[in-house]
């Protein structure tokens, strides 16, 4: 089974991650199929970017994210409505 989960990179106390494709049953750290993107979670705000086709591609084909990475995915990368807007109210034209 294949898994989209995050790969630590960066240095001692200054990581960022890699979201990969790979086995589900290989450890971390190993051997991936795929880079889909980047996720560095020390900036203000986060900075995460990733190939949504590619990751589209990947759940067709039966790849399952991991929690984090599902996470991630719904808060980063969901496209959030423009925001309509609001009727005025007040007295208008006095």
């Amino acid at each position: 089974m294949l898994a989209i989960r995050l790969s630590r990179t960066g240095s001692k106390k200054q990581a960022h991650y890699r979201v990969v494709v790979c086995e589900a049953r290989r450890a971390t750290e190993s051997r991936f199929l795929e880079i889909l993107g980047h996720y560095n979670p020390r900036t203000q705000p986060a900075t995460v970017k990733v190939d949504r086709a590619r990751v589209e591609h990947w759940l067709k084909a039966g790849a399952r994210p991991s929690e984090t990475v599902r996470t991630l995915l719904a808060r980063h990368l969901t496209e959030t409505p423009a925001p309509e807007a609001a009727p005025e109210t007040g007295a208008a034209g006095q």
